[in-house]
């Protein structure tokens, strides 16, 4: 699913709830870069992580 998220999307992260909504900014080569209301900005390995799309926002 990772490699489905494009810039302006948002996404939560499946173990760090408390970081809130994040939107995706770039997401190149499986390094999903993410701004988190909680947590700023974040590069996730999206080979680790599966992060969760939420839509209809």
């Amino acid at each position: 699913m990772n490699a489905l998220l494009e810039p302006g999307m948002m996404v939560r992260h499946p173990d760090r709830p408390d970081w809130g909504l994040g939107q995706v900014q770039s997401n190149i080569g499986g390094r999903i870069t993410v701004n988190f209301e909680h947590a700023g900005k974040v590069v996730i390995d999206g080979r680790q992580i599966e992060l969760l799309p939420i839509f209809g926002m």
